[in-house]
C-alpha cells in the first residue's frame, strides 16, 4: 500500500467501531467494515442513479490494518465507471484513532459494483449527466 496521507472521493458515512462489532477474538470483524463500505458506496450510487439501487458485485477488496474498538470509520466513495445501468465505485475506509489524535489511517479499500433498479424491480438506464 501506497504511503497515501489523504483519502480520495467524497465523505459518505462516519460510524464508530462499538464492542458489538467485534469477532471472537475481540477485533472488528472484516464483514462488518465490509457492509459498512457497501453501504457508503451504495449512497453515493443511489445520488449518481437518482433512485434505487443494489450491489452486484465487490470486485477487490483489501485489508490493509485493523479497526479497534473506538475508532471512528470514514468511508470516501469515488464513482470510478458508469455504464448503461451500472456504476463502479472505489471505496476507502479511514479510521481516527482516539490514541493518535485525529490522525487519518487508510484500512480498507474495495471495488463495489451496482446497478440501477427500476419500479419492475430489475435494471434501468443510468440517467445521463
Amino acid at each position: 500500500m501506497p504511503d497515501q496521507v489523504e483519502p480520495r472521493g467524497e465523505l459518505e458515512i462516519r460510524v464508530l467501531a462499538m464492542p458489538a462489532d467485534t469477532n471472537p477474538s475481540g477485533d472488528v470483524f472484516g464483514g462488518w467494515l465490509m457492509s459498512q463500505m457497501d453501504v457508503a458506496g451504495g449512497i453515493a450510487a443511489d445520488k449518481r442513479a437518482k433512485g434505487r439501487v443494489a450491489t452486484v458485485a465487490v470486485t477487490a477488496m483489501t485489508f490493509h490494518r485493523p479497526v479497534f474498538v473506538g475508532d471512528v470509520l470514514c468511508c470516501y466513495v469515488d464513482i470510478v465507471k458508469t455504464g448503461r445501468t451500472s456504476l463502479t465505485t472505489r471505496v476507502e475506509a479511514w479510521v481516527q484513532r482516539r490514541s493518535e489524535e485525529g490522525k487519518r489511517i487508510k484500512v480498507t479499500e474495495g471495488t463495489f459494483t451496482y446497478v440501477a433498479i427500476g419500479h419492475d424491480r430489475g435494471p434501468r438506464a443510468l440517467e445521463e449527466r
